[in-house]
């Protein structure tokens, strides 16, 4: 169709033409695309560097019109017949592309999903901004969207458009604040950014999606389109059974990993183990282990991998260092098959200042706090969510949905609450801002927490989460309902300081400290705790958890067993870092691998196989999971012989039955012939011994002692035990009968 060039630039802001060619148009559809005439259709297209564009039939490629240069710096203009279906052949000096028109597809963003955006509750968030790979009128292409609200322009740049910002300009739907593209005949694999121009016309540094489904691997930086197809799970017996228990009831014994030390392969450039490759590994060695956890430090796409992840950027992107987002699914379902549910770290506290992430988005803090006393953590150097604004918090629950519903994740364990909690956390007087009340207290993380967890129970009713809070704040664990923050659990960090310090003293030394292993307990049931020995523990100088016991080789072994012999006594859920199940001897670093050569060792390969039987006896003993998290199950038989460093700890089943005696030795000393008062008359087998030959121990204990009628510890019924020095051994009553005190 023939028509005059005049009419081509009709209408046309010589003006606003200036603003697209720079890059500096807020609304390119006003220009580009289809613009419907007296018996034509205008099309307009932006090609800047292409020798010529034709307009071509959809269905057949043939060419309709040639498309006149209307400006040097490459705009197109064209004609075809009012609604006749058209694509754009674009001749480029060394190749040619066919594609439809971006601008000729309507808007994609439903007007709900704006107003759940702006109202921070869009639990979908991530299958709805981002990139998103789908078919619009029969076209294969992604859907590009990102909240930008200040910006002038934004473009969506990538291998597909050269990283030309000038060739994607993005529309504004401005009651939102989002912009949207959809771009055909691309899709999964495809990288990209956002280019922002700011309100003031400043070109900012090209932006990586915050809300990309996937990443290249660092030290790259660009967003990866993720693919729609949903991953074909095996998990539904799993996922269908975990939504019936309550979080906590039984055993949980989680072994904490950081997958990119957990082991390298030195022959191959010391790489890490990809996804896959765990599942084969990781995942049998966790399973025979018998952990029923496993929670990995974050996975998340971060910049610098000695964060360790706990300075992300992606918060909806699992980091390529592993493999890809499938890949990950896969990890999973092969927990789930093995009977291993999966935690993930996951961090809403803060993110970091690279210019390619959140910092300053759109020009302005847009994800962050304005003023510095709110919204810069000193101590990390990083930039603290706002989390007054409905779209931030909007976005990191989005955040948590996307791992919990998406890939199945069975728990959070959401990385510095007190940080979060206190606005003068790490903060001298005057570089913080008292909230509306003139307190300390963050109000709005307390509304972001409730919230959070509130969605989480009310969608994934298989999933709970886990807080690291390290201060008395009241309620962690309380249900919303009832006052509380809503999480499941709370790292009980008081007893990890108290229990590792008392166990560094030389035994000698310990009965000045016998408080602190006693101590936990005068609150243990204010919370849902959970035991941590993590990674925290064991780098920073801190040593490995072996490295912290007094005396030789032989008693800093003995020290250990019998140390996490006293943890899986405890009342509290069970956490351990890796490495620590075979008595690491050096610190965790995270550019190495765990010294699995240890396990040459026979005293090594025997405090593996304690952890292994400590597990066991959780598992199967009701008593020691039921007053995890129930008082009536847990007493203190022990609790004062501070003189010999004995702890005896009782531990009851729901119904006040299947007892187990737990009693520990901090001294190099066997103790024979000590009375213990039992509850009721019987015999009590000894079921495990860290002082047990198979350990690495000198196999002092006993196989069965049976009860006297001689009173000890205020009860009528005792036993005459041998202790064995620096040990812990749990025995259970052959048979259950009325206490009779």
């Amino acid at each position: 169709m023939n028509i005059e060039r005049s009419e081509l630039t009709a209408g046309l802001d010589p003006y606003a033409i200036e603003a697209l060619i720079a890059g500096q148009h807020g609304d390119p559809f006003s220009i580009l695309g289809p613009h419907d005439g007296s018996g034509a259709r205008i099309v307009r297209a932006f090609f800047p560097g292409a020798e010529g564009v034709d307009l071509v039939e959809t269905a057949s490629g043939s060419v309709q019109a040639r498309m006149h240069l209307i400006h040097p710096a490459g705009l197109f203009a064209g004609s075809v017949p009012n609604g006749a279906a058209y694509a754009l052949s674009v001749h480029w000096p060394e190749a040619d592309q066919t594609t439809e028109d971006p601008y000729a597809f309507p808007l994609l963003l439903g007007e709900l999903d704006l107003h759940l955006i702006s109202q921070g509750t869009h639990y979908a968030l991530g299958r709805t901004l981002g990139a998103v790979a789908m078919e619009v009128d029969g076209i294969h292409g992604v859907r590009f969207s990102v909240w930008a609200p200040t910006a002038k322009r934004v473009s969506v740049v990538g291998d597909f458009n050269s990283w030309d910002g000038r060739r994607n300009p993005m529309r504004l739907r401005r009651e939102a604040g989002i912009w949207e593209l959809f771009i055909p005949r691309i899709g999964p694999g495809d990288r990209y950014k956002f280019e922002i121009v700011d309100q003031n016309g400043n070109l900012l540094s090209q932006k990586a999606d915050p809300v990309a489904r996937a990443s290249e691997a660092a030290p790259a930086t660009a967003s990866i389109v993720a693919s729609s197809t949903p991953f074909q799970w095996s998990d539904d017996d799993w996922m269908r059974t975990a939504s019936k228990r309550s979080a906590g009831e039984g055993a949980m014994s989680v072994y904490e990993v950081h997958l990119g030390s957990w082991v390298r392969i030195p022959e191959e450039g010391n790489r890490w183990l990809d996804w896959i490759e765990l599942s084969q590994r990781l995942v049998p060695y966790v399973a025979d282990l018998g952990f029923t956890h496993i929670e990995l430090l974050p996975i998340m796409e971060h910049p610098f991998g000695g964060s360790w992840g706990y300075q992300p950027l992606g918060l909806f992107a699992p980091t390529g260092r592993y493999g890809t987002p499938e890949d990950l699914a896969y990890f999973v379902d092969r927990c789930h098959a093995h009977g291993i549910g999966v935690i993930l770290d996951w961090v809403p506290a803060h993110f970091p200042t690279d210019v390619w992430g959140l910092a300053r988005f759109d020009g302005t803090a847009l994800y962050e706090h304005q003023d510095p006393r709110e919204g810069f953590h000193k101590d990390w150097n990083t930039l603290i969510y706002n989390l007054g604004r409905n779209e931030v918090k909007g976005f990191l629950i989005a955040s948590a949905m996307e791992w919990l519903e998406h890939f199945h994740i069975d728990a959070l364990r959401v990385d510095a609450v007190a940080s979060m909690l206190y606005r003068d956390y790490s903060r001298d007087a005057g570089e913080w801002i008292p909230n509306k009340y003139g307190g300390r207290e963050n109000l709005e993380s307390v509304e972001f927490f409730k919230h959070l967890n509130s969605i989480i129970h009310q969608r994934c009713p298989h999933a709970f989460t886990v807080a690291e809070e390290s201060t008395a704040w009241p309620g962690v664990t309380r249900p919303v309902e009832e006052g509380g923050l809503g999480f499941d659990f709370k790292w009980n960090m008081g007893w990890m300081h108290d229990t590792l310090h008392y166990i560094q003293n030389e035994p000698i030394y310990r009965k000045y400290h016998h408080g602190m292993m006693t101590f936990g307990m005068v609150y243990a049931y204010s919370e849902r705790f959970m035991l941590p020995i993590s990674h925290d523990e064991v780098v920073h100088g801190k040593g490995s958890l072996l490295g912290k016991m007094p005396g030789d080789d032989w008693q800093k072994l003995a020290n250990l067993r019998a140390y996490l012999g006293f943890m899986w006594a405890h009342p509290g859920k069970k956490l351990l870092f890796m490495g620590s199940e075979i008595g690491q001897t050096t610190e965790w670093n995270h550019d190495g691998s765990i010294v699995w050569d240890l396990l040459d060792d026979p005293r090594h390969a025997g405090l593996q196989r304690l952890v292994r039987d400590l597990n066991k006896i959780y598992r199967e003993n009701e008593a020691l999971q039921f007053s995890d998290l129930h008082p009536e199950g847990f007493d203190w038989i022990v609790a004062d012989d501070a003189e010999n460093s004995i702890f005896a700890m009782l531990r009851k089943n729901r119904s006040g039955n299947g007892q187990v005696l737990a009693v520990s030795n901090f001294t190099p000393v066997p103790r024979t012939g000590y009375r213990i008062g039992v509850p009721a008359s019987g015999c009590w087998r000894e079921i495990l011994n860290s002082d047990a030959a198979v350990y690495g121990g000198s196999n002092h204990g006993n196989v069965e002692v049976c009860s006297e009628p001689v009173p000890s510890h205020g009860k009528q019924q005792s036993l005459l035990l041998t202790i064995p020095p620096l040990a812990t051994i749990f025995l259970r009553c052959s048979q259950d009968e009325v206490p009779t005190a």
